[in-house]
């Protein structure tokens, strides 16, 4: 998944990133990198906090526009992430790094949410996207043992509560999602996001 999620920023960072001036060319990957580490971690800090409702509102189609997107908390909180890396880590103006990620972060979020929904696209899923998050390496089995994809699946179709005993167990999950972000959190102290993300620098 953070693979496909770097190639994605990288796609969209055309005008933002590659193309400005204020961005030396040999930064662009590294800036990119950034980029893809600020969403990934963005994501992640808010299913360790017991946000997956969120996350998953976040990926509704209807919020996919870029106005929709940048009033999300979440995406305002990435955005000021990559801003933050870009002037410590990259040594660009504040106002610059601002406007840089202002453009790129809801670009990037409203094509990622648009390729997870698309039947036809499968670079991206949702059950993969919190799986690889939460402590699995796809869709089947992260997360504690649970099957995301199925479950997340069902959630969203507002199918979760199969046998309509009214006993939907959201909690349960939502409380495995979160204790797989945690764990993935403290694995990720020595810089293990990153450290992967770097790995896909050609």
């Amino acid at each position: 998944m953070l693979e496909n999620l770097f190639n994605l920023i990288k796609e969209q960072s055309s005008d933002a990133v590659i193309n400005n001036p204020a961005i030396p060319n040999e930064k662009n990957d590294a800036v990119i990198a950034d980029a893809t580490h600020s969403v990934a971690d963005g994501l992640q800090g808010v299913l360790a906090s017991g946000g997956l409702q969120s996350v998953l509102s976040l990926f509704n189609n209807n919020n996919s526009g870029g106005n929709g997107l940048l009033n999300n908390p979440i995406v305002s909180n990435i955005i000021s992430s990559f801003t933050n890396k870009l002037t410590t880590n990259h040594g660009i103006a504040a106002d610059q790094a601002g406007g840089i990620a202002s453009s790129l972060i809801p670009s990037v979020l409203s094509s990622l949410v648009n390729r997870t929904n698309d039947p036809n696209n499968s670079s991206f899923n949702i059950g993969s996207i919190i799986s690889s998050l939460a402590g699995g390496g796809n869709a089947q089995g992260g997360a504690g043992g649970f099957d995301i994809g199925s479950l997340v699946s069902r959630f969203t179709s507002g199918g979760l509560d199969a046998n309509n005993d009214g006993h939907v167990g959201i909690d349960d999950i939502i409380s495995k999602v979160t204790g797989g972000a945690q764990q993935q959190q403290a694995q990720s102290s020595g810089g293990g996001l990153m450290d992967i993300i770097s790995g896909f620098i050609k």
